[in-house]
């Protein structure tokens, strides 16, 4: 069975941001010149920006709700998302997301506790190939591992984009 699929662009302050959905739930943000992002072709319709606050249905459900969301974060008013998501990989690609998605706002973890946590010790580079197939960038912050004494490691919106992410979430200035 197909999957509908739609997307659209944000500005936000790493620059645009492209928005997927899948059904009508979020399945994708990508970042411009990200590693490991899909070829535009699959990210379905486009949805115009200035027709999301008009559109019912799905799309209010997917790109209104994760663009306000990602305009708080954005503004330092939000440091969880809150967002129903899909989450297309492989088993153990989806452990390594979920996993993410349980590290605090303005913390790190190295790939090795992952790996730990995930009750597979000793595979980190598992972890990190999984990490950076991540689909949903930012919100499912992969941006929050790092390596294992602490240094920043790749990034698929870049290694900039990272320690920006990462000094904005402790309490630096985006700008």
């Amino acid at each position: 069975m197909s999957s509908a699929k739609q997307h659209t662009t944000i500005d936000s302050p790493y620059g645009p941001l492209t928005l997927v959905a899948t059904d009508g739930t979020l399945s994708g943000l990508y970042m411009t010149d990200q590693r490991h992002r899909p070829p535009q072709e699959t990210f379905g319709m486009w949805v115009p920006p200035r027709e999301r606050s008009r559109a019912r249905g799905s799309d209010d459900r997917s790109f209104g709700e994760a663009a306000d969301q990602l305009a708080a974060y954005f503004a330092g008013e939000l440091k969880e998302f809150t967002l129903e998501l899909h989450l297309d990989g492989t088993p153990f690609q989806r452990s390594v997301w979920q996993r993410l998605l349980r590290i605090p706002h303005g913390e790190t973890r190295t790939y090795g506790d992952l790996a730990d946590a995930l009750g597979k010790p000793g595979a980190s580079r598992a972890v990190g190939l999984a990490n950076g197939k991540n689909p949903i960038g930012i919100i499912v912050p992969c941006h929050r591992v790092v390596g294992a004494d602490g240094s920043l490691t790749g990034y698929g919106g870049g290694l900039e984009r990272k320690q920006r992410l990462l000094d904005f979430e402790r309490g630096a200035a985006l700008f």
